[in-house]
Order: C-alpha cells, then structure tokens, then sequence
C-alpha cells in the first residue's frame, strides 16, 4: 500500500505539471516541474505501478525494489534534486523491472513475458538516454513500454478467445515495435514513420482479435472495460497515424501523438483493468458501478477538446480549447482516483 501511494503521489505532481505545461493555474507552479511532466508520469506513475504489479505477481521481496526505486526516482526529480540523481534511480528501477520479468521467464517460458521484458528494455533504454537526450528524441522508447505492457496483457486475458497464435504475433509485433523504436533515435526521420506503421498494425490487430468487440454488447462491467478498451485502440491507430504521416511531429502533432497513446490508450486501459489489477496489487475489491463511467467519458472527451485545440493551433487559431481540453483530462484521471476510493470503501462496508 505504501508503494501505491508513493507512485500516487507521481501521479499528482505529473497532473500538477501537465497544468502547468498547459498554461492553466496548477497548484504548483514551477517551469522545473512542468519540464518533468513526461517522466514523472510515465515512468514515475505508470511505471511504478506497472513494477508493483509484477512484483506482486513474481512474490519475491527483492522485485519490490522496482516499483520503490522508480517511485524514488520521480519524486527525488519532483523534489528538486539534480536530473542525474533522478535519471539513474529511474534508470536503477527499470534495471530491476527488467530483472524480474527475467526471473518470470525463468518460471514460465511464455511469449508474453517475453514482450513485456521488451517493453522493460524499451524503459530501461529511454531513462538511460535521458541523461544526453530530450525527451522527444526518447518518447518512441516510453510508448513502447507502455504499449507492449498493454498487449501483452490484454493477450494474456483474452488468450482463449483471441487462439493460441496471438502471442506469437504479439511477439513479432512488439520485437518490430522495439526495434521501429530503437530506429527512432538513431534516425529520426525514417524511424518515426516506421513506427507509425507498427502502432497502426498493432491497433489494428488488437481490434480485430480482442474479445472488446464482443463485449461492448454486453452490459455491466463487461462492456465498460470493452468501451475503454475499444477508445483506447482508437486513440492508439490515430497516433500511429501521426507519426506515420508527420514523420518527426512536433507543436500540435506531437501533442496528439504522445497524448493520444499515454492519456487516450494508456490511461483508458488503466481504467478498463482497474477491477482487475487492484485486488492484485493491494487485496482490494473495487466493483463496478454506473458512476464509472464518469471519468471514462470525461477522459476522452476532453482529450477530443484538446486534440481540436491542437488542430486549432496549428491553423492559426487559439489556444484557449486544448487548454480546456487539457484541464478537462487532468480532471477526468482525478475523477478515476475519487470514483474508485469511493467505490472500494462502500464495498468494504457492505461486506461489515
């Protein structure tokens, strides 16, 4: 629990400094932090959350070191002390996330650990090159660790219904999503579109395969989890389709595509697995109810608010809806944390 909480606490200062990225008042305000933003949630949050996880699921006291050090790491950053120090806690954790899906493979030799320690690699890689290199120059690298992580779990719960190949080509699909990845930091130009390519086929296949599709017909928790589920893979082919056409995105495309993967396809899933994970991780029941709904909606709402304000950015216009659209998303994931403390206490008081 206290490690949830720690990686909780990324979560707030990354929230912080995406306000404070978007221009809108956050109750921290500090250029240091809001330069930050990226990292600390990726890493930081997702990262932490992700380790604690695989910890849980290996159940050795040494992988809990993970999740600590990358939480460590993000709030050493948030705190003010120096990048390095940060960088190579960062850069420690993943180390160690790394060496617990080794220790999982050992335990079973299965395709989608495999892709997972590609998605830890990827991890590994980007809070190395940190060091020397700008986030945008490294941002394919943590959308590879984010995106595989997610497959390779939804691969792994929908193994019956998606046959007994899925793995394998998950496989393939995330070694060529690594490598596309690797292909962006040493060539920029070619390798972004390469890996706009990847995302797409990879979306499209998760579309086709996933059991979303099915289950959006249905009612109750079923079809919330494919409603995100099935947001989230739209938002992930239309950042796939930025890099493909853009190349190199920056301002407004670089905006949609990094967004579009990290908020519109991260974030959905996190929700949509929320009832699933969360026993795991800290022995914690959070049921479904009609109110989640709330912050599902309001997350892809406002990242439509502001992929339009980025469109009209970039012909000229204002800014005023992607901050709008930027408040409204920081809102929504706060919406999430609520809803889901709500929704876990009153189900712990009716069991009482």
């Amino acid at each position: 629990m206290a490690l949830l909480a720690l990686g909780g606490a990324s979560l707030l200062a990354g929230l912080d400094a995406a306000l404070g990225r978007a221009g809108v008042w956050a109750p921290v305000e500090s250029p240091r932090l809001a330069s930050l933003h990226g990292v600390v949630m990726v890493l930081g949050f997702l990262g932490a959350v992700i380790a604690l996880e695989r910890a849980q699921a290996l159940g050795t006291s040494w992988a809990l070191l993970a999740p600590a050090t990358l939480a460590a790491g993000s709030l050493a950053l948030v705190a003010g002390a120096p990048v390095v120090v940060g960088a190579l806690l960062l850069a420690q954790g993943c180390a160690v996330f790394l060496a617990v899906y080794v220790a999982l493979w050992r335990r079973a030799h299965a395709e989608v650990v495999a892709v997972e320690g590609l998605g830890a690699v990827a991890a590994l890689l980007a809070a190395v090159l940190w060091l020397w290199a700008p986030i945008p120059a490294i941002v394919c690298l943590l959308v590879t660790f984010v995106v595989l992580t997610i497959a390779a779990e939804r691969t792994e719960l929908a193994f019956l219904t998606m046959g007994a190949g899925a793995p394998r080509r998950l496989l393939l699909l995330g070694s060529a999503l690594t490598l596309a990845a690797l292909l962006t930091v040493a060539w920029p130009a070619g390798g972004t579109r390469v890996f706009g390519v990847v995302l797409l086929v990879l979306a499209a296949w998760l579309v086709r395969d996933d059991v979303a599709r099915r289950f959006v017909r249905t009612e109750g928790l079923r079809r919330f989890a494919a409603a995100a589920l099935l947001a989230g893979y739209a938002w992930l082919a239309v950042a796939g389709l930025v890099w493909l056409v853009g190349g190199v995105p920056v301002g407004p495309a670089y905006d949609v595509a990094v967004h579009g993967v990290f908020l519109g396809f991260g974030m959905s899933m996190v929700v949509a697995h929320a009832p699933t994970i969360l026993p795991a991780v800290v022995g914690a029941r959070l049921p479904y109810g009609p109110v989640s709904w709330g912050p599902l909606v309001l997350l892809h709402a406002g990242l439509a608010v502001r992929v339009a304000g980025d469109v009209a950015v970039a012909t000229g216009g204002g800014d005023l809806l992607f901050r709008w659209g930027s408040a409204l998303t920081v809102l929504a994931v706060l919406l999430f944390v609520v809803v889901s403390f709500v929704l876990v206490v009153t189900a712990r008081a009716r069991v009482r």
